[in-house]
């Protein structure tokens, strides 16, 4: 469709410039929505249900009658002759001519002998006929057809009655375009062959809402029903007429006797709400019945004797009296008007109402559940005035007070009048109308009656004077136990021209008393959405239209005194009748004008509104009836500042009062159908009220001044500091209400273009969680609530897709939302549109740089709309951008996004703080989040299209994939936002892309990698990183964290590597680096040390594991070795001392560099016994023994805290002396030689055990075996020495000493040790051939 941008339905005011880009502040609508539902609430109190005004068991005859025209409940409209065209079938004397009311099809019946004629009166000479029947036609009824009988266009059935027979025409409407402006509706009649001949002629027709028809016999007063069906059947004719007073086969039988001596029903009327109907007698009998099955109806009450229960309630009443006791019809009341109370209301023809309610019981107002009983008695009022002085109104003088007060007959009132021979009434509403015979043939007078609300209401009036007394009445002393005043109506007499043949109220669309409980009679809260009630009163002239006058009007007519004869009294009258809020809502309505100020000649689409000379001083009452806020100070002890609340003056209670009621029809009103996705309310009713919305803005736009102070002084001290709090107050409610009126006025408009532009189609084309959205919005939630923002934004987004599709302009569009309702579309939501536009622009065009530029530009308008971009909007976009392969809007975006979503910064730095507890600020922690992993996942999609470029329906080369996706990267990487560098490492870290980002080295690496929660990958990663930027010491510092981290499970042997590394940067530190030599020195020293540490534990562990499974306690100790780095004191005390394995404590007293002697010989003592005592084998002992010192002194010698050589040697020694019968000569040096001690050091030990006389050394057999032992030594020495490229260097070797020694050896030799002589003979000789 096209956007039509000028000729639409719905309303094309404008808002100012300046306010279109206003934000909507919700919090400020939420504060005037609550001040709207104080006003509700007021209205549904202030005006009591009908039954609440009736005290049970009492009369009651309180009326306000007045002389002058200002304040008569009624007035004559306009007279509608009966169209000429009907007097020619007057063509004799002997006419039988009748005429009823049909207001549901806007016609008057009039039947001339057997001709019906329906006369249009709103078109007042149309004129439809039927004469297709010969008898004369003395009732036409209309009620409900039967469902599924007839086709869905018929509506309804005329039952047209004659003497002879009854016949059924099927009739059905359209609304049509009339001679005026206003619609009117087009009947046509269908002929039906459901006819019945009866003997009894009919009359008062009454229909169920199901189709079934009730009348009563003219001439036995029998109850009868006219049954139809499709078909005839075996048990019924297809047309029947059922008597049901006698029994239902009456019908068929021959009439031979009559009941004209028994009580005759009169009348029947259908109660459609309580599903029953009522009949009257012309013995004041009403009898209940309900429509059972069908053909049978269920007799539930019949009420008789009323004329006694009615005297028994005001007894002594002149207005009671057996021969004025007559009542001539029923008026059943709607649920609406009174829903627990009164029910049915009988009029008798002196105007004495009777009301009847449910009894005490069970159940609710329905029948069946209670029966009804006598509730209340209404007498006419005695003080009427007659119509020829109504006529001639006067206003009493000024000094009679009060605009609502009763008075007593005036002075001249010389003609008090009682009405006595009602034959006609209708009852609507709380409104009476009835119709007697007047003092000449020619005219009618009709009793009106209304309620008076300065009576009944509680309106705030504070000068209110109590009325004069009232004659009361009451049964066997009963009283009124009702806080509510009792009813007092309004009541005057009209003369109206002709004899009156029927009357009824004119039908009207409820439109505001419908919604929100409040009271039908609460025209106060009425009058602003609707017409005024109208009342139809046919006469033999012609039809008289009866308009009810309202508050309004009497207001309008008080002022139009005051403007033209300068009299102020009437409007304070009315002031203090109706109260000031009242009042100030009600002048606010005449000030800026109201589609219903016309009365009803209202248009929908027009402002009524009063001269600019009367609004002025509409104006000028508001203003000074207004009066000040005042401010109402609540002491507290202790404290010195006040405290305390703003009561407003009666501008601000009047702006809310009338704005609430403009609004009330809709605000709780869903936006769309419970079945379908339809508008609930009528477009014509949202016109309406955003006319009179505009209306007012426009009135309050243009007239500031209406809520500023006057000038003004106090005497208290402290007055004007409080009433600067009271002013402040009601100037921040005022604009808090201005707000909400612009904002309304706003949404009508949006569901106005909704409207035009096929709500149906829009909901169809959203998705289904906004349609649940929508079918649960009402009015209110999409004003003032963040789900109304919600879906207006999402409709809005739909409308502009839909036109967009349509190759429409955005900023067509645009312009079209924004002065319709610019706080539904904003500047930043036109930007958003302008932009997806660009991106459509982009797809379209085939030119590169045309892309580009279109892609730029969309980037830029997002940028700058971004604060109203949701995530799942951010998401689409982003999608976007991918498939364009767009990578700077796919990172950008997303950036400039996460910023905005969390604009103080609450999220990053409840990242800094390292994200632990819940709360608002991890809402905003986790909404950067998600922005940030949009980017993620346009990295991946990114690199997708390079994987998939073959099976990938994309017009880009490798290479040009391949520089979006390094683009991509790039301006990620370039990013200043700390968060997102933290999340985009972890991501590349997860995907084993971390070398990659120790080539890059980005700016925030270090610190994320050094962030909480740590981790032992980040730590690897942390040590290659300074690395590679060459601080190895910081390395080493990571490195050793690593090593000594109990956070991280790792393995001893990775710990030992992670130090060993760290020594090697430690080492690599260079010497200039930062000042920090020593430092660097100290802390490689100690990295040594802890290195040797681990070392030691790594063999412990090693020596320990094969024992992990002795016993669990052990397994445990041993298991923890793993887990940690231990200190040289813990392995030593945990583990070298309780498990006593004496190679561990030999490791740790080694690297310790420990010297204990004591402990020493312990540990080394316990070498020796461990191997005696596990070997009994002399010889196997000394293989053992010799393997583990060769073991041992590889691996500590020369230290002397772990291999002190002398002991180590005396040791041994011993050892072989004690086995020498065994051992050959020389398996104690060449022992000692096998574990790497050097020559001289043995020969030394050796050489002082033989000098030594210490047992067992001073034995002479052991001398001399140590003197073996020392004569092989030698000569392996020398040996050596001679060999080339020997570990001994030549000059290294002692000859003198040597030399000297063997001479001494030689000398001391016993004589029998002839080999050991022969060895040294052979060392001397080879010393002097060599040296």
């Amino acid at each position: 469709m096209a956007f039509h941008s000028a000729s639409t339905s719905y309303s094309t005011q404008k808002l100012p410039q300046s306010e279109k880009a206003l934000p909507v502040d919700l919090s400020v609508l939420h504060n005037a929505s609550k001040a709207l539902e104080e006003q509700f609430t007021k209205d549904s109190q202030a005006i009591p249900e009908l039954g609440d005004t009736l005290p049970s068991g009492q009369a009651s005859t309180s009326y306000s009658i007045f002389p002058d025209d200002v304040r008569v409940p009624f007035q004559k409209r306009k007279l509608v002759g009966i169209p000429e065209a009907l007097f020619q079938y007057y063509n004799s004397t002997s006419v039988n001519s009748h005429m009823g009311l049909i207001p549901e099809i806007e016609r008057v019946w009039i039947s001339i002998d057997h001709k019906l004629f329906l006369w249009d009166y709103n078109d007042s000479q149309e004129i439809s006929s039927f004469v297709d029947q010969p008898y004369v036609i003395t009732h036409v009824g209309l009620v409900k057809p039967k469902k599924g009988l007839f086709i869905e266009e018929i509506s309804h059935l005329l039952v047209i009655c004659t003497p002879v027979s009854i016949l059924l025409i099927a009739l059905s409407f359209s609304t049509v375009p009339g001679t005026s402006t206003r619609f009117r509706k087009e009947v046509k009649l269908y002929a039906t062959d459901l006819t019945i001949s009866t003997e009894v002629e009919m009359s008062s027709v009454a229909g169920t809402p199901d189709g079934r028809i009730f009348m009563c016999g003219s001439q036995d007063g029998n109850l009868y029903e006219l049954h139809y069906q499709e078909t005839e059947g075996w048990f019924g004719k297809r047309v029947q007429l059922i008597n049901h007073s006698v029994g239902g086969m009456s019908s068929l039988l021959p009439r031979f006797t009559s009941t004209s001596a028994e009580d005759r029903i009169i009348y029947v009327v259908a109660d459609s709400e309580r599903e029953c109907f009522y009949t009257l007698t012309e013995k004041n009998v009403i009898s209940i019945y309900k429509p059972t099955s069908e053909k049978s109806i269920q007799h539930i009450q019949t009420l008789s004797n009323l004329y006694k229960s009615a005297q028994d309630k005001c007894p002594g009443s002149p207005a009671i009296t057996p021969q004025t006791f007559q009542i001539i019809t029923l008026h059943p009341i709607s649920l609406l008007e009174s829903r627990s109370g009164v029910q049915l209301i009988a009029i008798t023809a002196n105007g004495v109402r009777l009301y009847f309610s449910p009894g005490f019981g069970y159940g609710g107002s329905t029948l069946g559940a209670r029966t009804l009983q006598l509730s209340h008695v209404r007498l006419p009022p005695s003080n009427l005035i007659h119509p020829d002085e109504q006529e001639n109104p006067h206003r009493p003088p000024p000094s009679i007070n009060t605009f609502g007060s009763v008075q007593n007959p005036p002075p001249r009132q010389s003609r008090p009048y009682i009405v006595s021979t009602i034959d006609n009434s209708c009852y609507v509403d709380g409104l009476t109308v009835s119709a007697q015979p007047g003092d000449i043939d020619t005219a009618d007078y009709l009793l009106c009656m209304s309620p008076d609300l300065t009576r009944i209401g509680s309106l705030g009036q504070l000068n209110l004077p109590q009325p004069p007394p009232q004659p009361t009445y009451s049964a066997y002393g009963g009283q009124n136990v009702s806080s509510r005043p009792p009813l007092t109506e309004y009541a005057t007499l009209l003369s109206i021209p002709g004899r009156t043949w029927a009357m009824a109220p004119v039908p009207q669309k409820p439109l505001a008393a419908d919604v929100a409980g409040i009271s039908v009679a609460n025209e106060l809260a009425t009058q602003f959405g609707e017409p005024p009630r109208q009342f139809m009163i046919l006469t033999n002239v012609g039809l008289t239209f009866l308009v009810k006058r309202r508050a309004l009007d009497y207001l309008k007519a008080v002022i139009e005194e005051l403007q033209s004869e300068g009299n102020v009294q009437p409007i304070i009258e009315f002031r203090d009748s109706f109260g000031r809020n009242q009042t100030c809502a009600m002048l606010l309505a005449l000030a800026s004008g109201n589609t219903f100020l016309a009365g009803v000649d209202y248009s929908p689409n027009t402002i009524s509104t009063i001269s600019p000379d009367l609004a002025a001083v509409a104006k000028q009452a508001f203003y000074d009836f207004g009066e000040k806020p005042i401010w109402s100070e609540r002491m507290v002890y202790g404290k010195s500042e006040n405290q305390g609340t703003a009561i407003f003056s009666g501008r601000r209670e009047g702006l809310a009062l009338y704005l609430s009621r403009l609004v009330r029809p809709i605000w709780k009103s869903k936006l769309s159908s419970p079945s379908s996705l339809q508008p609930a309310v009528q477009e014509e009713r949202l016109i309406t009220i955003q006319k009179n919305l505009y209306a007012l803005k426009e009135l309050l736009d243009k007239n500031p001044h209406l809520f500023h102070s006057s000038p003004g002084d106090s005497s208290a001290s402290r007055a004007p500091t409080m009433e600067q709090e009271a002013w402040k107050a009601e100037q921040a409610s005022v604009a808090q209400l201005l707000s909400l009126l612009t904002r309304t006025i706003e949404a009508l408009s949006f569901v106005l273009l909704l409207n035009d532009y096929h709500f149906g189609d829009i909901m169809t084309k959203c998705d289904t969680e906004i349609q649940k959205l929508v079918s649960s919005l009402t009015f209110e939630d999409l004003i003032t609530a963040q789900t109304g923002l919600t879906v207006s934004r999402a409709l809005v987004n739909v409308i502009i897709d839909q036109q967009i599709g349509q190759q429409i302009s955005v900023d067509t569009i645009s312009e079209v939302l924004q002065n319709r309702c610019g706080s539904f579309c904003s500047t930043d939501d036109v930007m958003l549109y302008k932009a997806k536009e660009n991106i459509r622009k982009a797809v379209e065009t085939s030119n590169p740089v045309e892309k580009q530029n279109w892609l730029s530009e969309s980037l830029r308008l997002y940028i700058k709309g971004a604060r109203i971009l949701d995530l799942e909007k951010l998401r689409e976009i982003c999608g976007d951008f991918q498939l364009l392969s767009y990578a700077k809007g796919a990172v950008e975006l997303p950036l400039v996004c996460a910023h905005v979503f969390d604009p103080d910064n609450t999220g990053l730095d409840y990242w800094k703080s390292g994200a632990k507890s819940d709360g608002p600020s991890r809402i905003a922690f986790e909404r950067r989040l998600q922005c940030y992993e949009l980017i993620l996942d346009s990295l991946s999609v990114f690199e997708r299209q390079m994987e998939e470029l073959n099976s990938a329906n994309t017009p880009l080369s490798t290479e040009e994939l391949e520089s979006v996706k390094d683009h991509a990267y790039r301006l990620s990487l370039a990013s200043d936002d700390e968060m997102f560098h933290s999340t985009l490492y972890d991501w590349l870290i997860s995907r084993n892309l971390a070398d990659g980002l120790l080539d890059i080295a980005p700016p925030f690496l270090e610190s994320h990698l050094r962030r909480e929660p740590v981790s032992a990958e980040k730590y690897e990663l942390l040590w290659q990183f300074y690395v590679k930027i060459g601080q190895h010491l910081r390395a080493a510092e990571v490195l050793l964290a690593l090593a000594e981290s109990t956070e991280f499970p790792m393995p001893l042997d990775r710990r030992i590597e992670n130090l060993t590394r760290a020594v090697g940067n430690a080492k690599s530190h260079p010497i200039s680096a930062g000042g920090r030599h020593e430092t660097a020195i100290a802390f490689l020293t100690d990295l040594e040390e802890k290195l040797d540490v681990a070392q030691v534990q790594l063999f412990i562990y090693s020596q320990l594991l094969p024992h992990v499974n002795d016993d669990p306690v052990v397994g445990a100790r041993i298991h923890a070795l793993t887990e940690r780095l231990f200190t040289m004191s813990e392995l030593y005390q945990d583990y070298a001392i309780p498990f006593d394995d004496p190679e561990i404590k030999l490791l740790c007293l080694n690297v310790a560099e420990h010297r204990d002697e004591v402990m020493l010989r312990q540990v080394w003592n316990q070498i020796f016994d461990q191997i005696i005592a596990g070997e009994p084998d002399r010889m196997a002992q000394a293989g053992l023994l010799s393997a583990k010192i060769q073991e041992l002194g590889r691996k500590f010698y020369p230290s002397v805290f772990a291999f002190p050589l002398q002991l180590v040697a005396d040791l041994l020694v011993r050892f072989s002396l004690e086995r020498k019968d065994i051992l050959p000569s020389g398996w104690a040096p060449r022992v000692f030689k096998e574990a790497n001690v050097s020559y001289v050091e043995v020969w030394d030990a050796l050489h002082e055990m033989y000098e030594s006389h210490i047992p067992p050394f001073n034995a002479q057999a052991n001398v001399q075996a140590i003197s073996s032992d020392i004569a092989i030594l030698l000569s392996d020495w020398l040996e050596e020495a001679k060999r080339p490229n020997s570990s001994v260097g030549r000059s290294e070797f002692p000859v003198s000493r040597i030399d000297s020694a063997i001479d001494q050896y030689i000398a001391e030799l016993n004589a029998d040790r002839v080999e050991t002589k022969a060895r040294y003979e052979v060392v001397k000789r080879q010393l002097r051939r060599n040296w």
